[in-house]
């Protein structure tokens, strides 16, 4: 099996008062009734995926979807 770069999850709430995760690297969404929940979903999501999917395809979305985390430095008026 490949090594697989950090993957990131992205938890927010969502329209429904549950919260929303994603794994932006993967294009993977999930869902989950806190934070918490929404943190173990996305992990499951995510490994079930990888036990899946083809090796070419991880591949492919990780050269697809590079993601970059920055701290953002903002002024205002």
């Amino acid at each position: 099996m490949m090594k697989l770069p950090k993957l990131t999850a992205v938890i927010e709430p969502g329209e429904d008062g549950w919260y929303v995760a994603s794994c932006p690297e993967l294009g993977i969404v999930s869902q989950g009734e806190t934070p918490e929940h929404a943190e173990e979903m996305i992990k499951e999501a995510v490994e079930l995926w990888l036990e899946c999917a083809d090796e070419s395809e991880v591949r492919r979305r990780l050269d697809e979807r590079k993601v970059a985390i920055k701290e953002l430095e903002v002024t205002h008026a």
